[in-house]
């Protein structure tokens, strides 16, 4: 369904990804858009532009040291807001060299967020451990560093925060180096093929633990027992770890302070669901991907704090599931890629609170619809790939808080769509779907508040773009159905709040086109792949300095032109193809 070009987007992120992408680019680990960061000398560059808003002196004084930075052996004779400051700018513009850091020795820091920093090892240690118990929060995640270099930590006995993503050379050898920083709070290993249920044993003395991440580490089976102790603990993520067993459950029952659990992708079934009963302040469990059967929301009943569940890719058909009526507290629910159908709808009718359902891939119809009507306080739905219809929509006229709705997929024809004129309060709608036309689009124009409008698929044309006019608010905007030519960019060209354009597959864009959205200086992300555009059109995006992705993919450019016209005329620019 929808076309070749289309695609389905994640029913739900599993994880948390505010910490992998780094400053160096090196490699990335999740397509989140969180790397679209700001930075100090970011503020100096728009200063140069002309940007209204000036840059502070303090601004200006660091990036003219960065600009010296060779000049200076030293930095501890400075107060240790500008020293952290001056750090921090020189992580994000890739200028932290051996040498440069050297000048960092003890500048008493509180924060290393070297995430991915390239050339980051254990060599760089000394430095760290130089700010000794000023230091609070390290972030070395993707480095080279190896349990040798956590030694140097020791001396850093106030850490509050410690990430170590994607750190392949620490094992329980560096567990242990870490065990006497009794005042660390936040601990994270995510993707750790060395960690074992053994090294696990070097935490139990970390009680002021509250959060731990160990998210994809394959050997730690049995190790949860050495957990018992954190009375403190709040969050704890085992995310794709398929060595979880029901036995595992268990060895958590005793941790009643914890408040979000995700054992996404594990061997937890049915019975070790029991033993989550008595984590009475648990508000988020994310079990997607778990054996679990619709058995399991007898004991999830008794989670009377639980605002978040997910229970997607599981094995849940609608047998027993009437127990869904007994989670009267649920704010969130994904239930997608289930085997239920329209039937289980009527059991959560008496969850009025709930803000978020996603039904993504289930059996859904239209004959089920009528039971989401009373649903007032939902925001988010989403119905992609499921058998729901025109007539279904019906019953969504009434949901007025409705600010999120993904209809990719469905079988929702441009009649339909008139019944959703009156959702005042949407600002994200999903349409990709081939049978939705410029009809479709026109019963849309009363939705003036539309920030995200999604029209991958839709076989929408030149005409069609006129409905564009009515979204003076949309920050982003994907027309991927091959039915644009210049002429319908036009209408886009004064929607002058986008900030992310995809106008990909469609065939008949010349560079005129670029020339249009040339006035589109808040885009940070452009796709215009599969077009006729060539290197003569490059030149009409100049403007755009705020750009960070461009994809150009099948056009009449080739990389070489690509990176000399980044380098030259768009330097903030990280992701562009073709490279």
């Amino acid at each position: 369904m929808g076309g070749a070009c289309s695609r389905k987007r994640d029913p739900l992120a599993n994880e948390d990804t505010s910490n992998r992408v780094g400053p160096s680019g090196r490699y990335t680990k999740s397509s989140s858009s969180k790397w679209l960061g700001t930075s100090f000398s970011r503020a100096y560059m728009d200063a140069m532009q002309g940007k209204r808003n000036r840059p502070s002196l303090i601004n200006l004084c660091i990036y003219k040291i960065r600009e010296d930075i060779n000049k200076y052996s030293t930095f501890s004779m400075l107060p240790r807001d500008i020293s952290q400051q001056i750090f921090d700018d020189l992580v994000y513009s890739h200028c932290l060299t051996d040498s440069v850091l050297e000048a960092f020795r003890d500048c008493a820091l509180q924060d290393l967020n070297l995430g991915e920093y390239p050339g980051f090892d254990d060599s760089w240690m000394d430095i760290v451990s130089s700010q000794g118990s000023s230091l609070l929060s390290v972030d070395l995640s993707g480095s080279e560093v190896t349990d040798s270099g956590l030694i140097y930590l020791k001396e850093c006995k106030n850490i509050q925060s410690l990430n170590f993503n994607y750190c392949d050379l620490i094992s329980d050898k560096g567990l242990e180096q870490i065990s006497g920083l009794s005042n660390l709070n936040t601990l994270s290993f995510k993707r750790n093929n060395a960690i074992t249920a053994q090294g696990l044993s070097f935490l139990s003395g970390l009680i002021s633990l509250i959060k731990l991440d160990l998210e994809r580490c394959p050997k730690i089976q049995g190790g949860l027992v050495h957990l018992k102790g954190l009375e403190k603990l709040e969050s704890l993520n085992l995310n794709c770890c398929n060595c979880i067993t029901d036995a595992d459950m268990k060895a958590l029952s005793g941790l009643t302070n914890l408040k979000s659990l995700q054992i996404a992708s594990s061997k937890v079934t049915d019975n070790g669901v029991t033993f989550l009963r008595g984590l009475s302040k648990l508000a988020l469990l994310n079990m997607e991907g778990c054996p679990v059967t619709a058995a399991c929301l007898e004991s999830l009943s008794a989670l009377d704090a639980l605002l978040y569940l997910n229970l997607s890719r599981c094995n849940l058909t609608d047998d027993k599931c009437e127990k869904f009526s007994k989670l009267l507290s649920l704010k969130v629910l994904n239930l997608g890629f289930n085997e239920i159908s329209s039937a289980i709808l009527v059991h959560l009718k008496g969850l009025t609170k709930l803000e978020s359902l996603n039904l993504d891939s289930c059996k859904i119809n239209d004959e089920g619809m009528v039971h989401l009507a009373g649903l007032s306080c939902l925001k988010y739905l989403e119905l992609s790939d499921t058998e729901v219809g025109s007539s279904g929509l019906r019953h969504l006229s009434g949901l007025l808080n409705l600010e999120s709705l993904n209809l990719s997929f469905t079988i929702v024809t441009d009649g339909g769509l008139k019944k959703l004129s009156g959702l005042s309060s949407l600002k994200s709608l999903n349409l990709d779907a081939r049978q939705i036309t410029d009809a479709g689009l026109a019963a849309l124009t009363n939705l003036t508040g539309l920030m995200h409008l999604d029209l991958f698929g839709a076989r929408i044309t030149d005409s069609g773009t006129n409905c564009l006019r009515s979204f003076k608010k949309l920050l982003s905007l994907e027309i991927c159905g091959g039915g644009l030519t210049d002429e319908g960019v036009k209408n886009i060209k004064d929607l002058t709040s986008l900030t992310l354009l995809n106008l990909s597959q469609n065939n008949h864009l010349t560079d005129k086109s670029l020339e249009l959205i040339s006035g589109l200086t808040q885009l940070v992300s452009l796709n215009v792949s599969n077009s006729r555009v060539t290197n003569n059109g490059l030149q009409h995006l100049k403007s755009l300095k705020n750009l960070k992705s461009l994809t150009l993919e099948s056009c009449k450019l080739n990389a070489d032109d690509m990176k000399k016209f980044q380098s030259t005329h768009l330097p903030n620019l990280v992701s562009f193809r073709p490279e």
